[in-house]
């Protein structure tokens, strides 16, 4: 009976899974650049991609390139000594859920097999070396699937030996170019004496026009409506503008007006500009001669940065279940879930909101700057904070929103969705709306007042019980109407809407209520 009972136990226990080693729901996307090496590790969330890992190392593989296309002994080993670094993180990792990709330098290298060899050694994975139109088509994508757009878009990614344009509409790239100029190159051919000097930038500059008048005509003739920048150096800008207290659009004014400041330093070791990260110091200047270029020969008249590129597209294209869908509404629906919202009152927050403003367009132009759609966002998440406590929820809120990535937004829409949900209830911190620089203070307020009346007038927490309300403005000042007799049947509502009346006018705001 013994060996029987044995025997039978032995086969139920044959029968149980093996234990996994693998984590079978983390992915992992290596891009080998021509200036840096990046490691991007994701976990799918609640329907919404969460980062759980990020290695950058600064390898400047392009610098080690010679006239001849070879590729040095002593940039391979910066190389492989990083993906010895990486080659640890992917152990656990399964196979199928890692990918890893070359770019311009390894395409260019005519000794790219030695590297190769020994890099899928040290990592245990193929590398695939993509080409210029494919890079591009990833970056588009790496954008689209991390920033909310409806209209046609160019997007821009300078790297460190080439130069990615694409226009697109959506989740489709319609037209591709891969140009040779980048960051590293660029730093090695016309600043290699480190001199940041008048001279120096006309020539990079005018290299640069060269390069991109091969494809500005055709670019041109396809057209876009706005333009997103998704490199370091679109980056560093944006950094270097909010660090100087404008706003986050980059123009053509204000990268020369950056050039001039650059100049002043006089060397590349010496370039001091408030709000540019150490790491970026070597290759800014470079990376600024070519976007100028860009600006120049595309004529654009205004760069946002995108929350995505290469990376991300590569990731979202292993990603099937996340293919095509809008992404702005996927982040909101994530964290909706993640954090317990109650979808139905937030709904119904949202559908009062955008009420309101419906009746205030004509006089304010609130989908300007993308008004409306921030104005959704913030009503659907103005209890993000709730699961935490209710008294400082709105904080609680405000802080999730300013610490989570939350692809589809920028990261100005970012804080102007942090400032509506922090200002939503209870005290005004105005501060906290002239913070942002997404838009105008101007408009931040008005969204900010129409949020806190939606709230208000949606209490009950129950459709039917939503009133039927007209709102007016005269300048600034609102005036709210209720029908007859509403507020003397509903005494709560009344004290709340005179309450807010008190918080807006300490504000500087004045609300009128009748009914």
């Amino acid at each position: 009976m013994d060996q029987d009972l044995r025997a039978l136990d032995h086969a139920e226990t044959s029968e149980l899974p093996p234990t996994p080693l693998q984590h079978q729901d983390i992915y992992a996307v290596l891009d080998l650049g021509s200036n840096s090496f990046h490691m991007l590790m994701v976990k799918v969330v609640g329907g919404s991609v969460q980062v759980i890992g990020r290695v950058k190392r600064k390898v400047r593989l392009a610098s080690g390139l010679n006239d001849s296309l070879v590729l040095n002994k002593k940039a391979m080993t910066r190389g492989w000594e990083c993906l010895a670094l990486f080659a640890e993180r992917l152990q656990d990792i399964p196979s199928s859920n890692i990918r890893i990709v070359g770019t311009a330098t390894l395409r260019l290298a005519h000794n790219v097999k030695v590297f190769l060899t020994e890099a899928e050694k040290i990592l245990g994975h193929h590398i695939e070396v993509i080409s210029g139109e494919e890079e591009a088509r990833l970056i588009y994508l790496g954008v689209a699937h991390t920033s909310s757009c409806n209209s046609n878009r160019l997007v821009i990614d300078i790297g460190g030996a080439s130069t990615e344009v694409v226009v697109g509409f959506g989740f489709a790239p319609v037209k591709l170019a891969s140009l040779n100029m980048g960051c590293v190159t660029y730093l090695d051919r016309y600043f290699d004496n480190g001199l940041l000097s008048e001279d120096n930038f006309a020539n990079a500059i005018a290299a640069a026009e060269i390069e991109t008048s091969k494809i500005a005509a055709e670019f041109m003739q396809t057209g876009w409506e706005i333009a997103v920048g998704a490199s370091g150096t679109v980056q560093a800008m944006q950094e270097i503008l909010v660090a100087q207290g404008l706003d986050e659009v980059i123009t053509l004014q204000k990268l020369e007006a950056i050039m001039q400041q650059a100049v002043a330093c006089g060397e590349v070791n010496l370039l001091n500009l408030v709000g540019l990260a150490q790491e970026r110091k070597q290759v800014f200047a470079s990376g600024l001669a070519v976007l100028i270029a860009l600006f120049r020969q595309l004529n654009i008249q205004g760069m946002t940065l995108s929350g995505g590129a290469l990376r991300e597209g590569i990731l979202y294209g292993m990603l099937p279940q996340l293919q095509h869908i809008d992404v702005r509404n996927r982040t909101i629906a994530s964290l909706m879930v993640r954090y317990y919202i109650d979808e139905q009152h937030a709904k119904r927050v949202a559908e009062m909101a955008l009420t309101l403003a419906a009746q205030l367009q004509a006089h304010w132009n609130l989908s300007k700057f993308e008004g409306l759609d921030m104005l959704r966002a913030g009503a659907l998440l103005h209890e993000l904070g709730l699961l935490i406590e209710y008294k400082n929820h709105h904080h609680h809120g405000a802080y999730i929103i300013s610490h989570t990535e939350l692809p589809g937004f920028t990261r100005a829409q970012q804080q102007l969705l942090m400032a509506l949900v922090f200002n939503h209830r209870a005290d005004i911190q105005r501060e906290i709306i002239a913070r942002q620089t997404m838009t105008s203070v101007l408009l931040a307020v008005r969204l900010t007042r129409l949020l806190r009346l939606a709230v208000t007038l949606s209490m009950r927490r129950k459709h039917e019980a939503l009133p039927e309300v007209t709102i007016s403005a005269q300048g600034e000042i609102l005036t709210l109407a209720l029908p007859l007799g509403f507020l003397d049947q509903h005494p709560l509502m009344r004290a709340e809407l005179e309450q807010e009346i008190q918080y807006q006018h300490q504000a500087g705001w004045q609300l009128l209520l009748k009914s």
